[in-house]
């Protein structure tokens, strides 16, 4: 009795998997990236908060002065640091003191948001002089010299927030591979629902919308006391059918240092998994009954090969679902610059599927307190 209930278990769980594959990644695989300039050069804000980051600044903020583009300002927001950063900031201010604003939060701005990024970009926001606002990190890079103009040549009305892809560089060893597939699976998420017109949420590394967008929504105050989710909760929040669009031309990606041992990597997306609770409704349980379906698979499919139960139709549909699951993660990883790590997805998915399980748990008992606790 137990098996035959275990068996349709399996068989509902591939089901799920399959719906989801044709009703909303299908989207995605078979999406052709625009390759136009812009119709016109929107001025715009390249908004980047930093906390101890003088090491990354020094080397990355040069790449961002490089952009191809006509009008565009740099806000730097030092975020309460203890290192070089604000000096390095204000050198960048020296050297091109027309394009660039510095803001420095210190520790009697707010005593209640201390640690708070949300905070500290709101009033980079605020001191930005462009109505339109391009994000990205303090470890990150453009690609190339023409990402703002790729990521600006869709903000076209009535679009007013554009979800952009930010990857990680590519190192030797299983946890870099590990971080390579998650952000490959989260890019597959995010950008499929989005083109279905259920977008729920972007990454910092690589962000664009309007200051109208920020203001008209009351910013991150409805938010604003959650540790994450500058990023998605956000666009969770605000993003429609109508006013989002995507950006994934590979000039236009952002290219970011990974982490380089389980524990900084874990305390990260713990961060990140801390804000899905706040999602929509919708959002949650189309996110939720997607994962539990993997995680059904994979229990009953094991538990049915060990006790013998009709392999051949498991063995079947095990591999009819790797097969499907190949050819999406081959399209995906080839629009997103990221080929050489689908070989890898038996190994990758299971253990990922295992760390998400292991993380929710942990937050469960314990919360993350700061968006950033190291020095670089």
């Amino acid at each position: 009795m137990f098996l035959n209930i275990l068996f349709y278990i399996f068989i509902v769980s591939i089901f799920i998997q399959f719906l989801y594959y044709f009703l909303i990644f299908r989207k995605f695989v078979f999406y052709i990236p625009s390759s136009k300039k812009p119709a016109d050069f929107k001025p715009v804000s390249v908004i980047i908060c930093a906390k101890n980051e003088e090491k990354n600044l020094e080397q990355f903020l040069p790449e961002i002065y490089q952009q191809d583009y006509p009008d565009f300002e740099v806000v730097l927001i030092d975020d309460r640091s203890i290192d070089r950063t604000w000096d390095i900031m204000d050198t960048f201010k020296q050297k091109y003191p027309k394009n660039t604003k510095v803001v420095r939060v210190d520790f009697s701005n707010n005593p209640r948001f201390v640690g708070n990024k949300k905070y500290a970009l709101t009033l980079g926001i605020k001191a930005a002089t462009h109505p339109n606002l391009l994000f990205t990190d303090a470890d990150c890079k453009p690609v190339s010299k023409y990402w703002i103009s790729q990521m600006m040549s869709k903000m076209q009305t009535p679009k007013q927030l554009i979800l952009g892809y930010g990857k990680y560089q590519t190192k030797p060893g299983f946890l870099n591979k590990l971080i390579r597939y998650e952000t490959l699976q989260t890019g597959l998420q995010y950008f499929s629902y989005a083109l279905i017109g259920k977008a729920y949420m972007g990454v910092g590394r690589n962000l664009a919308y309007t200051k109208d967008l920020f203001f008209g929504n009351n910013g991150f105050y409805n938010h604003m006391d959650v540790l994450s989710g500058d990023d998605d909760l956000f666009v969770n929040e605000v993003a429609t059918d109508e006013n989002t669009d995507i950006c994934i031309h590979p000039n236009s990606f952002t290219e970011s240092i990974p982490k380089e041992n389980f524990g900084e990597w874990i305390f990260q997306k713990r961060r990140h998994i801390s804000t899905a609770r706040y999602y929509k409704f919708i959002h949650k349980i189309l996110l939720g009954l997607y994962h539990f379906s993997l995680q059904l698979f994979y229990l009953s499919a094991i538990v049915l090969l060990i006790r013998n139960y009709h392999w051949k139709i498991v063995v079947f549909l095990v591999l009819l679902r790797f097969v499907f699951w190949y050819i999406i993660n081959f399209n995906v990883a080839k629009k997103l610059q990221e080929k050489g790590i689908v070989w890898w997805l038996i190994f990758l998915e299971p253990f990922l599927m295992l760390f998400q399980i292991y993380i929710y748990v942990y937050n469960l008992f314990k919360k993350p307190k700061l968006w950033k606790t190291s020095i670089n």
